[in-house]
């Protein structure tokens, strides 16, 4: 017997062909090995009674009115890491199945999201984008495999944005939700809270459109241009693109625009992304 082994050639058509596949239909090909944050735990406490007060604190020293963050200092205060850390543990401990108003797990999830965010960037920092972490093929993809525990429960944030907040039918989240890079919504310097949640919701739907990477209304071409985002998720804002506008009309920053949101009266393109860091 010979004791060299070899492979035989159909176990090789079949590894390929597996590959192959995979590709096809978007597998997770592209998973890394996941990184948790916060804590596994059996405590499950109310969702309603989790304090944002630190991550609120936070914000109100490292972000900037237009939500850029300065994340150099961030990340060189030890303490200011550890206390987003214990922000994060406090989170683990939501009861996340739990029955609670739409308002407190809105303002959870939407804190949660930016907090792990802000996280996974800090542990790469210095980075100049977001999508220098968002593998492919074979490699860490922040999106899917940086994961926060809550209620006993890994949660990615393609989890946290696609399974749960898209799914409470809000479509302000995608003003509120912040992927670290010039072309997110911005980042607000204090903590989302259910007794104001549609105040700060409204405020930053209307801060979005305020600025020019986002929207700019061409009159005399009778043209919108609008960011990525109403493109990527228009279907969350109607069923059709007249049905869209209308829904973003009170939002935008002059009656002009209003207007013709309103009546469907413009062509739309889309602006590219920007996926710079949302860097001070």
């Amino acid at each position: 017997m010979n004791p060299r082994q070899t492979t035989p050639p159909f176990v090789l058509f079949a590894f390929v062909a597996s590959i192959l596949i995979g590709l096809a239909t978007n597998s997770r090909l592209d998973a890394g090995s996941p990184i948790y944050v916060g804590q596994k735990t059996s405590t499950k406490v109310p969702i309603e009674t989790i304090d944002h007060d630190s991550w609120n604190k936070l914000l109100a020293t490292y972000v900037d009115l237009n939500g850029m963050v300065d994340y150099r200092a961030w990340k060189a205060n030890v303490a200011d890491r550890a206390a987003l850390e214990q922000y994060l543990n406090t989170l683990s401990a939501a009861n996340a199945a739990a029955r609670a108003p739409k308002s407190v797990k809105l303002a959870f999830w939407i804190n949660a999201y930016n907090a792990v965010t802000v996280h996974g960037i800090l542990r790469e920092y210095p980075t100049s984008s977001i999508r220098n972490h968002t593998a492919k093929l074979f490699g860490y993809n922040i999106w899917k495999d940086l994961q926060l525990y809550v209620g006993g429960h890994p949660y990615s944030l393609e989890t946290i944005e696609h399974k749960l907040l898209r799914k409470m039918n809000e479509p302000r989240i995608h003003f509120a939700i912040v992927c670290a890079s010039v072309g997110c919504p911005r980042l607000l310097n204090e903590a989302y809270v259910p007794a104001k949640l549609n105040e700060q919701l409204e405020a930053n739907a209307k801060d979005f459109f305020s600025r020019k990477r986002n929207f700019q209304h061409d009159v005399s071409a009778g043209q919108f241009r609008l960011s990525e985002i109403l493109d990527w998720f228009g279907e969350d804002f109607g069923d059709d693109q007249a049905s869209q506008l209308k829904s973003i009309a009170n939002w935008l920053p002059n009656p002009a625009a209003q207007n013709a949101a309103m009546h469907h009266s413009v062509r739309v393109v889309f602006i590219d992304y920007n996926w710079n860091l949302n860097s001070r």
